[in-house]
């Protein structure tokens, strides 16, 4: 299943003075993943896209992570 979000894990050394991080994220921006923004995409309404911050869901990125907990904003 195609996931913006990628995970991987950090070397943790014996010796590192803080608390280890055992699984760090980030996450890719949709549009990579589209060759070109192709006609009659489908369209938030004027509200909805306000509160997501683009005019197409296809484009759509929640932020934070909703994988860790974070409530996507919209």
């Amino acid at each position: 299943m195609f996931s913006q979000y990628k995970y991987w894990k950090p070397f943790v050394g014996p010796f590192d003075p803080c608390k280890p991080i055992r699984v760090k994220s980030y996450n890719t921006p949709p549009q990579l993943y589209m060759n070109f923004q192709p006609p009659g995409l489908q369209q938030f309404t004027p509200r909805e896209a306000l509160m997501s911050g683009t005019l197409w869901p296809q484009l759509y990125s929640p932020y934070p992570d909703p994988h860790k907990g974070g409530k996507p904003h919209g």
